[in-house]
């Protein structure tokens, strides 16, 4: 497998070229929804030129649309390593678990279990929490607040016979914490509970294959990976088949049509296709040798999940080598293999608010906040405070652009004293 050329990837997202005050803009805000490429751009252009209509009529426009979600269901199947109709599309990943927390609490009441986590988004907490209406008992699974990473001596004591659910995320939008998700799942189903996860944030980092993670439901959105904004659901086809969703009267009992409520965003559909395209190229460059697209993607994802982590070490190191810095989560380097390329800090004498505009008034765009991982932010004691500030990196980012944000730190903490 080749290195990533940089040039070629960074030259395929126009919204790099961006300056803010004479210098190129940094986009280090990637867990919040990355940039995308221009043939994403010229997807979504060329279905309202080409194809805009309605599905499943007699005319042209509308049997292209059909064929742009035929194609978007095909292009995240072979993403995250299933069938075409175990993938559901719709708003936003918040939305899809929503709906499914609805569906699967027709069958839950008194006595039963769902098991949550502090670690995680919001949208794989409350959509499960609305089930305690039902009767419902929610457990909430610690953390360790040292290194971020979830207590799994605590996730076992939660786990009992009664559980019927365990909502995890793959990795923490918050700190980058990769979780143990095979060994959850192995767990939630040992009791006869299903899993489900919330791959959202570890999508844009790292190879998914749901058939050999073994999980009942895995979420993700398409904008965190390159594409337009829209939210996928991977459901194994049983469950998507059993369960009761809530839907109009004369929609399709299809699977996963009966699923996927109301008309469809059929140009997101066409960007999420392209970015899937994008990928593939990438995986193709990387491993020329690649021959299906789900072995292109898989090669794509392991290319950057390389890549990156070189630039975690360089930005873990240079911010723990600033005093005024307070670092929340994975630093050892050995362990890196258990986090992506996002970290959340502190800075003495700075809320976080003002942190992120000084460093966006430099023209580096970083979070500040929870970034709606409100029980992490809770835990860590720092809510109060205006949460913390928040460093993603993807693919497209680069080593020198790393520098800059540390000087720039730098500057920020001896300007404190």
């Amino acid at each position: 497998m080749t290195a990533l050329d940089l040039t070629w990837i960074r030259q395929q997202f126009p919204a790099l070229t961006l300056e803010v005050a004479g210098a190129p803009a940094v986009f280090f805000d990637g867990p919040g929804g990355t940039q995308v490429p221009q043939r994403v751009i010229d997807a979504v252009s060329d279905y309202y030129v080409h194809a805009n209509a309605n599905t499943h009529a007699a005319f042209i426009t509308s049997q292209r649309s059909d064929a742009v979600i035929e194609e978007a269901h095909a292009g995240m199947a072979d993403l995250l390593g299933c069938d075409a109709d175990e993938i559901v599309f719709g708003a936003n990943m918040t939305t899809l678990t929503f709906a499914l927390s609805r569906a699967l609490g027709r069958e839950l009441g008194p006595g039963d279990e769902i098991v949550v986590t502090r670690l995680d988004h919001d949208a794989n907490v409350a959509p499960w929490l609305a089930l305690a209406e039902r009767g419902v008992t929610i457990r909430h699974v610690d953390i360790d607040a040292e290194d971020c990473t979830l207590d799994m001596d605590d996730l076992r004591r939660q786990i009992n016979a009664n559980t019927r659910l365990v909502a995890v995320g793959y990795a923490s939008n918050a700190v980058g914490t990769i979780n143990p998700v095979a060994e959850v799942v192995q767990l939630a189903h040992a009791v006869g509970a299903l899993a489900f996860i919330d791959a959202v944030h570890y999508a844009p980092h790292g190879p998914i294959d749901v058939r050999a993670l073994g999980c009942d439901f895995l979420a993700c959105s398409p904008y965190k990976f390159f594409a337009p904004h829209m939210g996928t659901l991977y459901g194994r086809r049983e469950h998507l088949t059993r369960l009761q969703p809530y839907k109009v009267r004369p929609a399709s009992d299809a699977t996963p049509d009966r699923w996927e409520t109301g008309t469809k965003n059929h140009e997101g559909l066409a960007g999420v296709a392209a970015a899937i395209g994008y990928l593939a190229e990438l995986g193709a460059r990387v491993a020329p040798a690649a021959g299906s697209r789900r072995e292109r993607l898989l090669a794509a994802m392991e290319a950057i999940q390389a890549y990156e982590r070189g630039l975690s070490e360089r930005l873990v190191a240079g911010l723990t080598a600033i005093p005024q810095v307070t670092f929340h989560g994975i630093r050892d380097t050995d362990r890196f293999g258990q986090r992506t390329p996002t970290v959340s800090i502190t800075v003495a004498g700075h809320r976080p608010r003002a942190v992120a505009e000084y460093l966006g008034a430099r023209g580096i765009f970083v979070w500040d906040g929870n970034y709606y991982a409100l029980s992490l932010s809770e835990r860590l004691g720092v809510e109060a405070h205006g949460g913390m500030v928040r460093i993603g990196l993807v693919h497209y980012n680069t080593a020198e652009e790393i520098d800059r944000l540390l000087v720039a730190l730098r500057e920020l903490s001896d300007d404190a004293r």
